[in-house]
């Protein structure tokens, strides 16, 4: 947020507080310029030094102490240096376990910039390292909330609650078929315009806690779009959010849930370990608020975590826990955010672990039994994706060819980098085997592919 150097980064945090409070460039240059005369200062600020602040200059002297002045009568509460991104130089950001006031801030500015599509926020890369893990640590961990109640302009209701849980579901849906990419500039308007109020607003502990459970897994939708859309630093963050949120409402299922989502991720980047720590730490943390749904999804992905590591005996062990969890899934008691887990999802999930083994047989038993059970499109294609590899691998290159045709079938619509990325490896795989269906199925995707995202 601050500048270093040569190296500036745009102040998206005090750009999203004017934003919030009303404030043009040139108000604030003025409002700055009499707070200052107030103190004995001459100052003689214009709008293009506002703008100069806001593509990470740091103002001099006392007046970032009186950007916090005037945003405090403003927006009618205490705006500290870390809230207009002007903390002490060299001083760490303020991680997910941050108070809930700075976090708020933080996210909201999150939010608008990703709306805005600014591109150091859309292209960041995701952390790694003590960075990575310290907000899962600070999920797993006390200090607890004790009270997330606030203070704000606008009394926040039951219904807005209401309306935020609708909104999940909608974009989830709208995911499932058009893809994350159509999909997150909608739910990231969504957060900056209908959330953030109401994360501002004034609400009693009990209320809050609703508000923080709705929000986080509003959030964690947007987190899973911008993953879809390649932009994997974005859909880290929103993921710590997503936690951070969870931490907050109480709901200890509500955090497992967004973990599941990082280990996909590390294991999508190669963070195999990662991947397996993280799962365990759910699993540990949410006790008996984890259902059997999420309990097997995690398994499954630490079976598939340690294959990637050649470790056959832990991912066979994995692979029988992710089995027996499937077994006791009871849609009916299951969270809204489970409801991924359909029937024959933890079967695709168990054929790629296997498939890594090397285990053809097997893995081919599973992948045919997910393709065999109803789904939504987007869940469907990758069923598809996991049986045309495996039928590939065992030299069953016509019938991989039929599947890869159907696959590509059911993609057409969806704009989505990860589908994308399986439809170019299974095109790859087709050209290689070398027989007639095989290259009539990669022309097909071939065509799908020069349709640009």
């Amino acid at each position: 947020m601050r500048a270093t150097g040569a190296a500036m980064q745009p102040n998206t945090l005090l750009d999203a507080l004017l934003d919030e409070a009303g404030v043009s460039n040139a108000g604030l240059a003025a409002h700055v310029n009499r707070a200052g005369r107030a103190r004995g200062l001459s100052l003689r600020y214009e709008h293009t030094a506002v703008a100069r602040w806001l593509k990470g200059q740091r103002p001099r002297g006392q007046v970032p102490d009186l950007i916090c002045e005037v945003l405090a009568v403003r927006l009618r509460r205490q705006v500290t240096l870390d809230d207009i991104g002007l903390g002490v130089p060299g001083s760490p950001v303020p991680a997910a376990g941050s108070p809930l006031s700075g976090f708020v801030e933080r996210a909201a500015a999150l939010w608008r910039s990703d709306e805005q599509q600014r591109p150091h926020i859309v292209a960041a890369p995701a952390v790694t390292g003590t960075q990575a893990v310290m907000p899962v640590w600070e999920w797993e961990n006390p200090p607890e909330d004790v009270d997330v109640s606030r203070t704000g302009r606008t009394a926040v209701s039951a219904a807005d609650i209401a309306v935020l849980t609708a909104a999940r579901s909608h974009y989830e849906q709208m995911y499932r078929r058009a893809g994350g990419i159509a999909t997150r500039a909608r739910i990231a308007g969504f957060l900056n315009t209908q959330t953030a109020p109401l994360l501002r607003g004034a609400y009693g502990d009990a209320l809050g806690r609703q508000l923080h459970r709705a929000t986080g897994g509003l959030v964690a939708v947007a987190g899973i779009c911008a993953y879809d859309a390649d932009a994997h630093g974005l859909a880290q963050r929103y993921f710590h959010q997503a936690l951070r949120l969870a931490k907050a409402s109480g709901d200890r299922g509500l955090g497992a849930y967004v973990i599941a989502l990082l280990v996909n991720q590390s294991l999508f980047t190669g963070e195999y370990r990662q991947a397996v720590a993280f799962a365990e730490a759910a699993l540990r943390a949410a006790g008996r608020q984890i259902t059997p749904a999420l309990a097997a999804d995690l398994t499954a992905m630490q079976a598939k975590a340690y294959a990637r590591l050649g470790d056959g005996a832990a991912a066979l062990a994995c692979i029988r826990r992710a089995e027996a969890e499937a077994e006791r899934i009871s849609p009916g008691e299951e969270p809204v955010e489970t409801g991924y887990v359909q029937p024959g999802f933890v079967n695709v999930q168990v054929a790629e672990a296997l498939l890594g083994l090397g285990e053809l047989d097997a893995a081919h038993e599973h992948a045919a039994a997910a393709v065999g059970m109803p789904s939504h499109d987007r869940g469907r294609v990758h069923r598809l994706a996991m049986l045309c590899r495996v039928e590939l691998r065992q030299g069953e290159v016509d019938g991989a060819a039929r599947t890869a045709v159907e696959m590509t079938e059911r993609a057409r619509g969806m704009e989505s980098r990860r589908l994308r990325d399986r439809l170019t490896q299974v095109r790859g795989d087709l050209l290689a085997s070398g027989g007639g269906e095989a290259r009539e199925a990669a022309a097909l995707i071939e065509g799908a592919l020069r349709v640009p995202l």
